[in-house]
């Protein structure tokens, strides 16, 4: 049908702004997970998120001697975890969306290059308030890194090798978290606790040489041109104030207390409003339509507070009451490290041919026996007998839980999205551990000195039932059946798969 020469061009005009995001996205990269170019990508994917992840759970050991050296009390100490969580998590998605945007690639080594920078001020900190504010900064450059991370592999990988691809990141990730203890309580023995910060300069270096060299550039052909800085801002200053008061709680009048608590809320709903009403918001109302998508991650928001606020209290009872060393308090979590490694990857690839959900109903089951037998770590009991059966327990429920529960996250959603969508689940997971150190303390009335082993085995407790509520949450929202590869096809749930596949996995 002829068209006018103002229609024409103003169509000619509409390919020549969207052809080149279409090419890009048809020529995206179809790794394989055995062949040399893959490997090199989880290599990098692992190395970068593992160093974020790590330095999430090294500081618990060292808090000891941080506390000896710099002082600060058991506030100071919370807010040397918690500055970290508090920035990583709210940022997150906001992270996910620029490299979704920008390039995962190149916002992964501008994340690299910037937590290389804070760590070393962390290892030269004068002061507890100094080291806190590196920290921060730590937290918003694992922003940029950790999302990007994982959708390197989701926007690489071929769909039939993406199971296994995210299983070995999960599981060689998950090795990276689990082997920060034992690593970090060596150094801090051998040298000084700021080489725990310190290590991370040299480990970066060489994530970056391999991401420069090895892992292609891949973005979303329609992100949003404009990622949602107000979202970001309002995400983290909610998380901020309510953090704030549970931490400070016993040194706030309770008028202030409530007042920050109310601030706190009234900030978030603000969040909640502005997705709603901003053009691209930080999280785009379409994956949260997804039963899978919000299933697992409220899965993740349960697990991983109950594990946040186990590791916290676990490290101080066994330095404290129990007598450990640093690096008999590290060695004490080597097992949960050697069974990640040895069955997550096989995790994620029966992930892929049965579906997600009994493995995220068993999975967080596990968990909490593993942190219900931990209740036992109690002066007078060996290791043998109290603390090597809730680390192995809790390394084979981890193993069966982390693979499939990140799959089950990036099958629910657009390829296009899978740094929003990882963005999200990781914030989830790191407010998870947030607020359960923030809150944790008040809820079992833990406190150091007289107590403190009731408190902690209360707070072992909590932390149990928690995880058994995952595995309901998991039990009734996790519907799907079909094999978690079919999922993972690049279209995703929001595709062009038939009516007929919609309605079954509604």
């Amino acid at each position: 049908i002829p068209e006018s020469p103002e229609r024409r061009g103003g169509k000619q005009r509409h390919v020549r702004a969207v052809a080149p995001d279409m090419d890009a996205a048809a020529s995206a990269p179809a790794l394989r997970y055995r062949s040399a170019a893959g490997r090199w990508v989880v290599a990098a994917a692992v190395l970068g998120s593992g160093v974020a992840f790590l330095d999430g759970t090294v500081v618990n050991v060292a808090l000891p001697a941080i506390r000896a050296d710099l002082g600060g009390g058991l506030s100071g100490l919370q807010w040397v975890v918690d500055a970290y969580l508090l920035f990583l998590g709210s940022l997150l998605v906001l992270g996910g969306s620029l490299g979704d945007l920008y390039g995962r690639r190149r916002v992964f080594i501008v994340g690299l290059v910037a937590f290389s920078a804070a760590s070393l001020l962390c290892g030269l900190a004068p002061s507890i308030g100094v080291l806190i504010a590196a920290r921060a900064v730590q937290g918003v450059a694992g922003a940029l890194l950790v999302p990007a991370s994982l959708a390197l592999i989701s926007a690489t990988f071929a769909a039939a090798d993406r199971g296994a691809a995210i299983g070995a990141w999960s599981g060689l990730s998950g090795v990276t978290t689990a082997l920060g203890p034992f690593v970090g309580g060596y150094l801090i023995e051998a040298v000084s606790w700021r080489l725990v910060f310190l290590i991370n300069v040299p480990i970066v270096a060489a994530t970056v040489w391999v991401a420069a060299r090895h892992v292609p550039e891949t973005r979303d052909a329609y992100a949003a041109r404009r990622p949602d800085v107000l979202g970001g801002t309002l995400l983290a200053g909610g998380l901020g104030l309510a953090v704030f008061a549970l931490i400070e709680k016993q040194r706030l009048a309770p008028t202030l207390f409530l007042g920050l608590l109310g601030a706190a809320v009234a900030v978030l709903v603000a969040f909640a409003l502005s997705q709603t009403r901003v053009r691209h918001p930080m999280v785009p109302p379409a994956i949260l339509r997804s039963l899978q998508f919000d299933g697992a991650n409220l899965v993740t928001l349960v697990v991983y507070a109950a594990l946040g606020g186990a590791m916290f209290f676990l490290s101080l009872e066994l330095q404290g009451p129990l007598g450990y060393s640093p690096i008999e308090a590290g060695a004490a979590f080597l097992p949960v490290t050697v069974l990640m490694l040895v069955l997550s990857s096989t995790s994620g690839r029966i992930a892929g041919r049965i579906g997600p959900r009994w493995q995220m109903t068993l999975g967080p089951v596990v968990v909490g026996a593993g942190m219900a037998l931990m209740t036992r770590v109690v002066p007078g009991r060996g290791y043998l007998d109290a603390v090597l059966p809730a680390a192995c327990v809790l390394g084979i429920g981890l193993s069966v839980t982390v693979a499939p529960l990140t799959a089950a996250v990036l099958g629910a959603v657009e390829e296009g999205h899978a740094g929003v969508a990882s963005g999200i689940n990781n914030a989830v997971a790191r407010l998870a551990g947030l607020i359960a150190i923030a809150l944790l303390p008040v809820v079992a009335g833990l406190e150091r000195g007289a107590g403190f082993v009731e408190g902690f085995q209360d707070a072992l407790w909590i932390s149990a039932a928690a995880c058994v509520v995952g595995a309901l949450i998991a039990l009734a929202t996790i519907r799907r059946s079909v094999p978690l590869r079919n999922l993972l096809h690049p279209g995703g749930l929001h595709g062009c798969e038939p009516a007929e596949t919609r309605r079954e996995l509604a």
